[in-house]
């Protein structure tokens, strides 16, 4: 029966024969068991301008003697070469600015990716080896970044009259559940230490109980928790003689407030309030930069919830570094009067949007108890020169905007020191990829002919 419809008209297509063709199809199907030789070209896996080279050509260029010099391995002695440590500090910049903060992840990058692989150059490296030469470093990570700083400046590209300094919470290695008070942390304490002795006296009524290697990690895991315990012990007791000081002065909020606690996965640790409004554990680490550029001066983690107060030690580790500037420019919370005029008495001028009263008064007009630097910083601040200059302040944001994207939420390491370690691995990261560019785009201005 005929149908209407639009394809009513169009002739018949008659079956082709090959359908009926008898026998399975031919295919190409993947074989993934057979061995393949392939020749590989290093240098052809990166581009020339690739951000692993930039950091290569300047890991190649520093005095590492200090590193060298505690290799065991020597010529003409047995032993297996150790790695180069300019591989080593390579590596680490290069995976801090690609996000990798894991040693164990670092490693497995190093067998499949070009960049790392061709920082490697056939080179193995194990996680174990990454992880510690990660965070024992500090002092030679510190002293890189001074040297890179004072290059920077001696090359013309940044100038240190100028500073800025703002600080960026960065989530601890605890979780919020690991926060105990007192009488919890002595009653860990006293567990710890029964399980410490309960395993000493295994060990010595069956040696043969357990291998040597398991029973050593279980000695080496019950003594690591005592140990943090105590730290943690020590650590509130230090923020109980904080709270004594603060009740002399109000006694009502002071009484408002729990009993403190501690933590006994990081006992340095505190919680503090989140740039999302959150509680959770973290750091406050306070970073000086280059006014006006993105180029990190200094990196101090504390354990203050508050950036009050700031500014004075930052500035004391600027200063030891010889970069006492003319100008500091600081966010708003750090204006600290005891602050101001220390820095007034060294000659350095701190531009600081004041706090506004709750009130309505005016910040800007003198108070009877303003000291000589305090009354300069609020002329200052008023003027609409100081007000200008203020606004260079907002780049040092990049720099927390790029760490953010290298995955700095949270870190891997427990303890001041090694966070601090951490930020030095970021900021002299930051540091060699920005310069980098600077230097390139200044020397491009010089290439540029001068206008007829």
């Amino acid at each position: 029966m005929k149908q209407d419809g639009l394809f009513n008209d169009l002739p018949e297509t008659a079956a082709s024969d090959e359908c009926a063709a008898e026998g399975k199809p031919r295919l190409l199907e993947p074989v993934r068991d057979q061995i393949e030789l392939r020749a590989v070209d290093l240098e052809s896996l990166i581009g020339q301008d690739h951000a692993a080279r930039l950091i290569w050509a300047y890991v190649v260029t520093l005095n590492l003697l200090e590193l060298e010099n505690a290799i065991k391995s020597r010529e003409g002695r047995p032993g297996h070469p150790a790695i180069t440590p300019r591989l080593l500090l390579a590596l680490w910049l290069y995976a801090t600015s690609q996000g990798v903060g894991s040693a164990r992840a670092l490693e497995r990058q190093c067998e499949s990716e070009d960049a790392y692989r061709w920082l490697c150059g056939g080179v193995g490296v194990n996680y174990h080896t990454l992880a510690n030469f990660r965070v024992d470093h500090g002092e030679l990570l510190d002293r890189l970044l001074a040297e890179n700083v004072a290059a920077l400046e001696q090359a013309g590209v940044i100038d240190l009259s100028t500073l800025a300094q703002d600080g960026i919470r960065v989530r601890a290695a605890a979780g919020a559940a690991s926060f105990r008070r007192r009488g919890r942390l002595e009653l860990h304490l006293a567990r710890a230490a029964e399980v410490v002795e309960q395993l000493k006296r295994e060990v010595h009524d069956d040696p043969a109980a357990s291998s040597k290697r398991v029973r050593a990690a279980r000695e080496r895991a019950a003594r690591e928790r005592a140990e943090r315990v105590a730290r943690a012990l020590a650590q509130l007791g230090e923020v109980e003689r904080i709270r004594q000081k603060r009740e002399k002065k109000n006694r009502k909020q002071t009484e408002k407030q729990k009993e403190p606690r501690a933590s006994t996965t990081d006992p340095e640790a505190r919680t503090m309030k989140m740039a999302d409004g959150g509680f959770r554990p973290a750091y406050n680490v306070q970073v000086a930069s280059v006014a006006g550029e993105q180029i990190v001066v200094a990196v101090e983690p504390n354990n203050v919830g508050s950036d009050r107060g700031q500014i004075g030690p930052m500035l004391d580790e600027v200063e030891e570094r010889g970069h006492l500037p003319e100008r500091y420019l600081a966010d708003g919370g750090f204006d600290s009067a005891k602050d101001i005029e220390q820095a007034h008495e060294e000659k350095v001028a701190i531009y600081c949007p004041p706090t506004r009263s709750k009130h309505g008064n005016d910040p800007f007009a003198p108070r009877p108890t303003d000291g000589p630097g305090v009354r300069a910083w609020r002329q200052r601040m008023a003027s609409e020169e100081g007000k200008k200059l203020y606004k260079t302040r907002s780049i040092c944001e990049c720099i927390h905007a790029r760490w953010r994207n290298w995955n700095l939420i949270r870190l891997t390491v427990r303890g001041l020191p090694k966070v601090k370690t951490v930020m030095l691995w970021y900021a002299l990261a930051n540091n060699v990829l920005q310069g980098a560019r600077m230097m390139q785009a200044a020397q491009g201005a010089r290439m540029v002919p001068a206008a007829a």
